[in-house]
């Protein structure tokens, strides 16, 4: 009974289990982030490209 009663209040690498899930969340959230950052930049090159060819075209005649 008493190795339970020590094995409960052994707080021992709570910090450790805390401070990985605080990194993992944020690696999460990042990750999200990036994502949706990456869907706006692809939009982005994907109007510079058709508004500069559309440019070389009417250039051309």
């Amino acid at each position: 009974m008493r190795f339970l009663k020590q094995l409960w209040s052994n707080e021992e690498g709570q910090d450790l289990i805390e401070y990985t899930l605080l990194l993992a969340f944020v690696a999460l959230v990042a990750a999200g982030l990036f994502i949706n950052a990456g869907q706006s930049v692809s939009g982005i090159w994907g109007t510079a490209s058709s508004r500069l060819a559309a440019a070389s075209t009417a250039g051309a005649s």
